[in-house]
């Protein structure tokens, strides 16, 4: 239940679901010893972005029933801004574990913000929606340094290794992608924004056809309604049943394990040469770039900075390649094209026909068949 808010007018129906994890609250039973733990997520409410921290505290009550949870969250229309307010959600939800009921720290902080979210009458579904730009966030992905110690991308690719190419060509055709993932959720909630990065595009003219693609962080049963009519997103969930409804998504990530029920699209899943060259070339400009940090004693880590730009200039090179071969007279794209955008002319050949529909771009695939000299 939402025992408190402000503004108390905005629409919150829903949100003590998306605030609290599915699962949470098992994770106390393998911290007996500690007093408390702290856990974070992020999700989407209608327009707006928010972020939860929950906290399980145990307590020698048979009304609560041995242990006292809460989450203290908030919404703001810029995810980008949530991770500054981490510490004090931090703060804030030990202090209403502590001492239930005391809310004039969050009625200060609410007085102090509100002018970030524009509250009023209706204000849950009046606004006009919050849209995520597919180009890069010059001033936005810094800011989630902060909020992983080592760098939330470079994570990422750590995790899931060759794989990432596999969900980069998914971001890129922008498939319903949804991860699984037991909880706490915080980590995971930094891969549904890693994931709509491997898509960025800053050509002029590109992505017009193409549906937005939504990071909806955490997701549970309670947003299946509005899943269902969803065509783009990226998203985590703690709720294996989500596995069964397969009507709601088209990739489905458990741990490292990236799959589809789709069977055109279960060719996209098969890494192919070109794309452990590029996983090569990924991990070789890391090495120099670590290297030149030693040498030149510079130990403040841009990691973040080559692995968004790698797969912003890759997505720059395929749609600029592709629009220079639309414009041309006979529209030909050919395996030297293919190779050229660094992608395996027949490995990649149900990517590009895929992309070439998905994106609206005329032009003919003319690759020849394997079997054929």
């Amino acid at each position: 239940m939402v025992e408190w808010c402000l503004p108390q007018d905005i629409d919150l129906e829903g949100v003590e679901f998306k605030s609290m994890a599915s699962g949470s609250h098992k994770i106390q039973s393998d911290f007996i010893h500690a007093t408390h733990w702290v856990y974070f997520s992020y999700f989407r409410k209608g327009p707006f972005f928010g972020l939860a921290c929950f906290a399980n505290m145990p307590v020698e009550s048979e009304l609560e029933r041995g242990a006292r949870m809460k989450s203290v969250g908030i919404l703001s229309p810029s995810y980008t801004l949530l991770y500054r307010y981490m510490h004090f959600l931090e703060n804030q939800v030990r202090h209403q574990l502590e001492m239930p009921g005391h809310y004039s720290h969050l009625a200060a902080f609410y007085e102090d913000k509100k002018g970030v979210l524009h509250a009023g009458p209706g204000s849950g579904g009046s606004l006009p929606p919050v849209y995520w730009l597919p180009s890069i966030h010059r001033y936005m992905y810094p800011e989630m340094k902060i909020t992983h110690p080592a760098g939330c991308m470079s994570q990422f690719i750590k995790f899931f290794g060759e794989q990432i190419l596999i969900l980069w060509k998914f971001a890129l055709l922008r498939k319903r992608i949804l991860i699984f993932s037991p909880p706490p959720v915080g980590v995971v909630c930094y891969r549904v924004y890693c994931c709509c990065c491997l898509a960025n595009v800053s050509l002029p003219g590109i992505g017009g056809t193409v549906p937005e693609s939504k990071p909806f962080f955490y997701v549970n049963v309670a947003d299946i309604q509005s899943l269902e009519v969803e065509v783009s997103y990226v998203a985590c969930t703690t709720e294996k049943i989500f596995e069964e409804k397969r009507e709601l998504y088209d990739v489905y990530v458990d741990n490292q394990n990236v799959k589809t029920h789709h069977d055109h699209l279960q060719p996209l899943l098969k890494i192919n040469s070109a794309d452990r060259e590029k996983y090569r070339r990924l991990n070789e400009q890391r090495q120099m770039l670590l290297y030149s940090q030693e040498v030149e004693e510079d130990y403040n880590p841009c990691e973040e900075d080559l692995f968004v730009l790698f797969f912003l200039e890759q997505n720059n090179r395929i749609f600029q390649t592709l629009l220079e071969v639309s414009a041309s007279q006979d529209k030909t794209l050919t395996a030297e094209h293919a190779r050229g955008m660094g992608l395996d002319p027949q490995g990649d050949r149900s990517f590009l026909m895929d992309l070439l529909e998905a994106y609206g771009i005329d032009v003919m695939l003319v690759i020849d068949n394997p079997c054929c000299p």
